[in-house]
């Protein structure tokens, strides 16, 4: 159990956990899936749903579904995968996360919740449910709503 100062300056304790293994679903899942959401189920983007979704929940950026794709012996484009996740997550498939000027992070968690990043090895993770609060939030410009809040607590080793 890691403990981190909370905004009231209580010590609030966090358990990292990770993500139950699910089973890999089905072609004929895939295919359900992204037709639900109105993506035509091209080869493309059920050998990347394959990858995505046969692993449980996970977070992985472009460059790095791409090697994974390439070691499974799958030829496709970096271009390609980009397109991809886009259109993933602009169906709701995945959940688009941008961390810091073009490092961009794809989800297959798509409820809302909160996320460490380790700065030194990019990888990224979830924060515990129900373990960051917000009292209030700033109202939003004129004309506008909120329509969520993201949180990223970098992390890096403690200096000894």
């Amino acid at each position: 159990m890691t403990q981190f100062p909370s905004a009231t300056g209580f010590i609030a304790p966090i358990r990292m956990r990770e993500a139950p293994a699910k089973s890999a679903p089905t072609e004929s899942e895939l295919k359900t899936r992204l037709r639900s959401v109105g993506l035509r189920p091209t080869v493309q983007r059920l050998s990347l749903s394959r990858l995505l979704f046969g692993k449980g929940d996970r977070h992985v950026s472009a460059e790095a579904l791409h090697a994974e794709a390439r070691e499974a012996g799958l030829q496709m484009s970096l271009s390609t995968v980009y397109n991809s996740l886009n259109q993933f997550a602009r169906a709701g498939l995945l959940r688009e996360i941008a961390v810091q000027g073009p490092r961009t992070y794809f989800h297959t968690r798509t409820s809302p919740h909160h996320h460490f990043m380790d700065q030194a090895t990019g990888r990224m993770f979830d924060a515990p449910d129900s373990s960051v609060e917000f009292s209030r939030l700033p109202a939003p410009p004129e004309g506008m709503e909120i329509v969520g809040c993201d949180v990223i607590i970098r992390l890096r080793p403690k200096k000894v």
